[in-house]
């Protein structure tokens, strides 16, 4: 069936500087060369399986210790973080800042977790550590990072080793509770959180 043409008068076209358009933020946990944690608040990312993609841009601290050392911690804040992931969205932890993020006012800190006011917790199988604060975990090693000629950002394939969780919002032994857990979500460069529950796909199993 075809629209009539005065029926599409409530669009625009526009060419918005940015596509966040809602997704969960992570916080991203690397190694330093001196065996201490990089944080790096990402908003770009997407799973599939036990397959993470992270979309990560060039120049900075987190991809450069990626492709030095392939283990990381992808740690998920609630909505109650944001004022911690904020603290350090400006922070960078290149000594040497990149120009286009000195530009646009990132100044060095390498002491992340002071900075955010976060606690660090061992992880079980690779070296980075986790954020205590953050109800989800998730251990994870680099199985490839590819870079497209067109973009300023890598696309880094990760596979999941270990999830931990807050056993607050699980539900029989291996679910997360949907109607417990609530990300933080990023929102054309503006936290949100989840709203109230509207239903659920016939695939779900809780």
């Amino acid at each position: 069936m075809l629209i009539d043409k005065k029926d599409t008068n409530s669009f625009v076209e526009i060419k918005p500087k940015i596509l966040y358009y809602g997704t969960p933020i992570l916080l991203l946990n690397t190694l330093n060369e001196d065996g201490t944690t990089n944080i790096s608040p990402i908003s770009s990312s997407w799973a599939l399986g036990d397959c993470i993609v992270l979309g990560i841009g060039l120049g900075g601290k987190a991809i450069e210790n990626l492709e030095r050392h392939k283990e990381c911690v992808l740690n998920l804040p609630s909505p109650n973080l944001w004022e911690n992931v904020e603290k350090i969205s400006s922070l960078t932890g290149k000594e040497n800042i990149p120009p286009l993020k000195k530009a646009i006012g990132f100044t060095y800190k390498k002491e992340k977790y002071e900075a955010a006011e976060l606690t660090p917790l061992n992880s079980k199988s690779v070296l980075p550590t986790r954020i205590k604060e953050c109800p989800i975990q998730i251990e994870a090693v680099v199985k490839n990072i590819r870079i497209p000629n067109y973009s300023s950002f890598a696309i880094v394939e990760t596979q999941v080793l270990h999830f931990h969780a807050e056993e607050s919002i699980v539900q029989n032994e291996n679910y997360i509770d949907p109607s417990k857990w609530s990300p933080l979500i990023y929102n054309f460069r503006h936290y949100f959180e989840l709203g109230r529950e509207l239903g659920k796909t016939f695939r779900s199993e809780t």
